[in-house]
């Protein structure tokens, strides 16, 4: 086990010292800081001199041991459209963006799971039609349009939900929720099912796929032919198997529903990070971009490995085929 957890933390290390390559040549070959900064009309003695207070005289090794040993303790700089420090963005911006894909995210179980064992257990019904069909409209549909169309139902037309914005948030010291209020419940909710809505229909399609497969197994046969009614076989024994792999597309899942909250927070204008990514690209603003990645990449790699434990914990298989490789 603990071989296991080093191997992936080496992996890990790795990949965000490729991310941070990535956004550092962010900083080489897109835009020019000391331009964003000071303007066109700066000297070349205001230049020369913020390139040197920037570091930007350096070598590129240097420059770039310097913009990882910044990254580990979280800062980035300034942003060159707001002046204000890229961390102090990143830990305004982030309890929007976590609250959405989180409430997304439950959405999306919540409902894909039922939805995809009862389409397995009934097909043929006119229910598991529906839902098969409503699944191909949730994958076929882009997000963008989801989102307009859920604004000209429920806001334009009906009135009952908020368009766009945040609503009421409640300060908790460094984090803020919308959790805590009816506003804001009512902004947060059409935002979480236009998220929601693509992973929904993917999770749901896989747990019906996977039902399927494990109802042809020997083992459910063998559960059947024991008698054991069929409720047990199929909630204690065929739907605890399928989870494994849901599980694991799940967790990649719920790093791309932080990761492509970008589209919604658009339409939505929610004021996450992904609206900010948006403006940070439109003005060319290079730490806030360079945060961004690493910072996605981050939230990745720790899904990534949580579930990687999850599954070898839930999934007795690989720890037998460890035992027999260590042995």
């Amino acid at each position: 086990m603990l071989a296991f957890i080093l191997r992936r933390l080496v992996q890990a290390v790795i990949v965000m010292l490729t991310v941070a390559f990535i956004a550092f040549m962010l900083f080489q070959y897109v835009g020019d800081p000391v331009t964003n900064l000071l303007g066109q009309d700066a000297t070349p003695e205001q230049r020369t001199q913020l390139r040197a207070d920037l570091g930007l005289d350096q070598s590129f090794p240097v420059q770039f041991a310097h913009f990882v040993g910044n990254a580990v303790k979280g800062e980035f700089g300034l942003s060159l459209k707001l002046g204000k420090k890229v961390s102090t963005l990143i830990v305004e911006r982030l309890p929007a963006t976590l609250e959405l894909a989180f409430s997304a995210g439950v959405l999306a179980l919540v409902f894909a799971i039922p939805m995809g064992v009862y389409s397995a257990l009934r097909r043929g019904t006119a229910g598991s039609h529906f839902f098969m069909t409503l699944s191909l409209m949730g994958v076929s549909l882009p997000t963008f349009l989801i989102g307009i169309l859920l604004i000209w139902i429920f806001a334009a037309n009906l009135r009952w939900l908020p368009a766009f914005g945040r609503g009421d948030v409640v300060d908790l010291g460094r984090w803020t929720t919308g959790m805590l209020s009816i506003d804001g419940w009512r902004h947060l909710l059409l935002p979480a099912i236009t998220l929601a809505a693509f992973q929904l229909t993917l999770i749901m399609r896989l747990v019906r796929a996977e039902m399927l497969e494990v109802l042809r197994s020997d083992y459910i046969k063998f559960a059947r032919a024991r008698g054991l009614p069929n409720r047990v076989v199929y909630f204690s024994h065929a739907l605890k198997n399928t989870l494994v792999p849901v599980m694991t597309i799940t967790g990649l899942q719920l790093g791309s529903l932080i990761a492509f909250a970008i589209i919604t927070e658009q339409v939505f204008q929610w004021p996450g990070m992904g609206l900010l990514f948006i403006q940070a690209v439109q003005f060319a603003d290079i730490p806030v971009m360079a945060a961004y990645l690493c910072l996605i990449a981050l939230i990745f790699v720790l899904i990534n490995l949580v579930v990687d434990l999850l599954y070898f914990a839930v999934d007795p298989r690989l720890r037998i085929e460890r035992s027999a490789g260590a042995h």
